[in-house]
């Protein structure tokens, strides 16, 4: 089933975009007569400019055969940057020319994080997953070979990159950090949730509330928490799961003191994704308007990263406007973390029919309301009760805004919905039942995890309710022998079939969870049981955590997009703890792939 019909037609209208773009970039400039600050954001400009010439000389010289263009833009400055840029010039003349140069003028791609003991990590921390059988059983093992994965992810940003900032793309964060692994060398955004979730059940507090208060630092710096920690993310965002992290820090320690430290943002964060730049209005079926968020990055030229592969992209395009468009779409894509998916494309086989802005996420609008009610706990709990108020209102504005616009009784599911295309709205959009996306992801059933965080509050959904959704997943076409699928369409991007992601079974795991029934809860511990065998099943022919798997066979890591398929991994190590934590794992209860 193809998206909604009337929306083939790309023509978003770039002024308005730009305004918002503008004003953003405004309000993160320095101000007048900080020449130190404005000194260092022109050098990290050039610097980055240089980067991206030498990534497509790069490319030119040691041609495309598994070229990564995200490691060029990574690499640290270790010369003078104007004899760098004189000397690249004649450095993509050959492969050896640019070897001997990259050599010569730049270090190690990852050689600005240092390697770090964590000084709360214990072999074998006490209370570790005690329903996790041993000391014999396979399981048992597996989980602490997978808890000592955190000492191989665990940095420090060098002293270099605060003290030379001009020479590396790498943001200064002030305490330890916790990387996904392999190309992924620095810290990201949503993927940290997944992290921490897996940190608590380590034992590991004191690095879980280091990774919080990175990200904290970033939304101090720059009004919002970045995709990533590289001067070339400072353009975009992603999921926002920052007030679920102090959640669940909170929880299992119970530092209040740590909660008021970060809450206010906590509310710093919550206006940037409610601004006008995320925001849509949309009058629903009974006259009533809501508010709802979108994605929507603050760019509109190629991504830094992956500079060479949006060029090629956009290639087809003839106008400078749509590449522009395109450029913009993109960015915004990689801000809701699925980059990329036929859920943000209009024709699923052509990539330049991105239209992410022009799209209300099931997810987004999940986090941001789950966001909202965090921050109304955490304000009750500080004794900010006007405060309190104002976000247990919000949250309820935001749930009935989902149930309105993107619950469809009919499916049993939520869906996105889509904007009109053939015009850009200045006023209140008007709701129409044929602009919701009816092709399956598992998106659709991420608002069943609003049921896994009551926090005091009434239940979101009943139990009625949560059973529809349920039975509407197991029929959906996602379910598959090594878990959910993140789509039932089969298009070569990594975020649809046949690929699953440790995110997407967490969220719709612990919503099954917490839905109220017997049958739920027994579900949930199937999906989860499926995912713990196929991670472990990749682990011991393969040696690796990776960063998603083939739901159709037990044991097969996932692959497609633009990238090869990496391991580490963060979130992926994060998920099997917490599952295996919720669930236990029983001595008599076969681990590997079942026959």
């Amino acid at each position: 089933m193809a998206p909604p019909t009337h929306h083939h037609r790309h023509l978003l209208r770039l002024p308005t975009v730009l305004v918002f773009i503008l004003l953003f970039v405004a309000r993160m400039e320095p101000a007048a007569g900080d020449t130190d600050a404005e000194e260092g954001r022109s050098s990290s400009r050039a610097l980055l400019g240089l980067l991206q010439r030498v990534q497509s000389g790069a490319l030119r010289a040691l041609g495309p055969a598994n070229f990564d263009p995200k490691l060029y833009v990574d690499l640290p400055l270790a010369a003078d940057r104007a004899a760098a840029e004189a000397a690249l010039a004649s450095a993509s003349a050959s492969r050896e020319a640019m070897e001997a140069y990259l050599a010569r003028y730049f270090a190690a791609a990852g050689s600005d994080l240092v390697a770090v003991d964590p000084p709360d990590f214990e072999p074998e921390p006490r209370g570790f997953l005690p329903r996790v059988v041993g000391p014999g059983g396979e399981a048992r093992a597996w989980a602490l070979e997978v808890h000592a994965l955190w000492k191989d992810l665990a940095r420090e940003v060098a002293p270099d990159v605060a003290v030379r900032p001009g020479r590396h793309t790498l943001l200064p964060l002030p305490r330890r950090v916790v990387v996904p692994g392999s190309r992924f060398r620095e810290v990201y955004y949503w993927d940290s949730y997944w992290v921490i979730r897996g940190l608590l059940v380590s034992k590991m507090y004191d690095t879980a509330k280091d990774i919080v208060l990175n990200l904290v630092f970033l939304v101090e710096k720059y009004g919002f928490v970045l995709n990533g920690a590289r001067s070339y993310y400072t353009n975009r965002s992603q999921p926002p799961l920052l007030s679920s992290m102090v959640l669940e820090i909170y929880t299992a320690t119970g530092d209040l003191g740590f909660v008021r430290r970060v809450f206010p943002s906590l509310l710093k964060e919550h206006s940037f994704w409610t601004s006008e730049l995320h925001n849509v209005a949309i009058m629903d079926s009974h006259g009533l308007v809501h508010n709802l968020s979108r994605y929507q990055a603050m760019w509109n030229k190629p991504r830094p990263e992956s500079a060479t592969i949006d060029e090629e992209l956009a290639s087809k395009l003839t106008s400078t406007s749509a590449k522009e468009k395109l450029y913009h779409e993109i960015a915004s894509a990689a801000e809701s973390g699925w980059d990329f998916s036929s859920r943000w494309m209009s024709n699923s086989t052509d990539m330049t029919t991105l239209v992410t802005t022009f799209i209300i996420p099931v997810d987004l609008n999940t986090f941001i309301c789950k966001m909202e009610r965090d921050i109304a706990v955490f304000a009750k709990l500080i004794g900010e009760n006007a405060t309190a108020e104002i976000f247990s209102e919000a949250s309820k504005a935001r749930h009935k805004a989902i149930e309105s616009i993107l619950w469809n009784s009919e499916m049993e599911q939520w869906l996105d919905y889509w904007l009109p295309t053939d015009g850009n709205c200045q006023g209140i959009y008007q709701w129409e039942s044929k602009s919701q996306n009816r092709n399956i992801f598992a998106s659709n059933f991420i608002p069943l995890w609003l049921n896994a965080h009551n926090s005091g509050f009434a239940r979101f959904f009943d139990e009625a309710k949560s059973m529809r959704v349920m039975r509407s997943l197991w029929t959906s076409g996602l379910v598959h022998p090594a878990g959910i699928a993140t789509s039932v369409s089969n298009t070569g991007q990594q975020w649809d079939f046949p690929n699953g992601w440790a995110p997407l079974q967490h969220l719709i795991v612990e919503g099954l969870l917490n839905s109220g029934s017997a049958e739920a809860k027994k579900f949930a511990e199937d999906i989860a049981t499926r995912w713990v065998r196929t991670n472990y099943a990749a682990y011991k022919s393969t040696g690796a955590m990776h960063e998603k798997y083939d739901v159709e066979a037990c044991g097969k890591s996932g692959g497609g997009g633009e990238y090869k398929p990496q391991t580490g991994f963060g979130w992926s190590n994060g998920v099997i703890l917490s599952f295996l934590d919720e669930f236990g794992w029983p001595e008599d209860k076969e681990i590997g792939c079942s026959s």
